[in-house]
């Protein structure tokens, strides 16, 4: 296919667009026009009468003990570090309780693949949760943490996720997706499961009436072929089963890990809007875009809902593993309302489904 030296914007914009002119948009269409582009499409779901979002979470990891030895990771220990913890259900009942208090819906639990805990942790730790805080949304288990529980406890995908859910499981982040390309996982975790595996998990889970999220980090050792491969692949799986309620990406933090060591240059702000924006173009079935100023801080952070996002993601009253890494942006639910209204648009915190639960107005 011969591409073109200035990508038609206009003629590319009437239809789903292939890898072949994703690429040739990325390499060479104007920041601008390509971020204008964006907001358009952003503009047909969430048009600027409506709010920007975002959602009052907690990230809790339950545990720091993984065996995956993910090369990018500055969080997780090896089993029998002195370094590794499991937390108490005391402890995690008062992050939790914080969360409640202060207007909080949705409790983000991740952690490590510990291989000590299997299902019948989760599902007491669930089923107390649920018991203590029955409004608190459950967005818990990345598919690694998934399918990691199928192995220690010696059980399929339909099996396992039947039972969390019947202990309380609300829905999956998009968690330990990287890039799904395996020369790149290979790499950065190849003890991590791989990109069929992945994608598996996440479709047994919207078979199973789950809503999740898709996730993309980059910035590492994938090329912009592969970075375009994994938002193909998302594609093809929303496209079969529609269980995706967002895209979040975000760049790769090089501070205090093995593969930090060995990358040169951080992917710049500018490369972030880019992807942002292409990925709203390419991702045409994914509706909500998170902006990533966990990792880019808030000055980007607004200037992503002009390049495509429609969502401030979740205020983060706990974060460990991005800042294990040396990237710490903290903000307070004030400082979001007020970064939103700053751009001109009314705030709204939403619940994990995007369901929308009461308005700030900027006016």
């Amino acid at each position: 296919m011969q591409l073109l030296t200035k990508p038609n914007i206009d003629k590319l914009s009437s239809k789903r667009i292939s890898k072949e002119e994703a690429l040739d948009i990325y390499k060479n269409a104007d920041l601008f026009e390509l971020g204008e582009w964006a907001n358009n499409i952003r503009k047909k779901h969430h048009p600027d009468t409506k709010p920007v979002t975002f959602i009052i979470d907690r990230n809790i990891n339950y545990t720091n003990v993984c065996d995956a030895a993910c090369r990018f990771c500055a969080f997780a220990f090896w089993p029998g570090d002195k370094r590794g913890y499991i937390n108490s259900y005391e402890t995690i009942y008062e992050k939790t309780k914080e969360l409640v208090d202060l207007g909080g819906t949705q409790l983000l639990l991740q952690g490590g693949h510990n291989p000590e805990l299997k299902i019948e942790y989760y599902i007491d730790l669930f089923q107390r949760l649920k018991k203590d805080f029955p409004g608190v949304t459950l967005h818990a288990l990345s598919p690694s943490e998934i399918d990691h529980i199928c192995r220690v406890s010696a059980l399929d995908t339909q099996t396992v996720l039947k039972r969390l859910i019947e202990a309380g499981l609300n829905s999956i982040p998009g968690g330990g997706a990287e890039i799904l390309v395996d020369r790149v996982r290979n790499i950065i975790s190849p003890l991590k499961i791989k990109s069929d595996r992945w994608l598996n998990v996440m479709e047994e889970a919207h078979r199973a009436g789950l809503k999740t999220t898709a996730t993309m980090m980059y910035g590492h050792v994938e090329t912009l072929e592969e970075r375009i491969e994994h938002m193909d692949r998302i594609r093809q799986l929303q496209d079969k089963t529609g269980g995706f309620t967002a895209f979040i990406s975000w760049t790769f933090q090089k501070e205090n890990n093995p593969l930090g060591r060995e990358i040169e240059k951080s992917a710049t702000s500018l490369e972030y809007l880019k992807t942002l924006a292409l990925s709203r173009i390419y991702l045409d079935n994914i509706v909500n875009f998170q902006s990533s100023w966990v990792t880019q801080g808030i000055q980007i952070g607004q200037v992503a809902l002009t390049f495509g996002a429609n969502d401030m993601g979740g205020t983060m009253l706990e974060e460990n593993v991005v800042s294990a890494a040396g990237t710490l942006c903290k903000t307070t639910i004030k400082e979001i309302i007020h970064a939103i209204h700053s751009t001109g648009k009314d705030a709204a915190q939403r619940d994990t489904q995007y369901k929308v639960l009461k308005v700030i107005s900027c006016k």
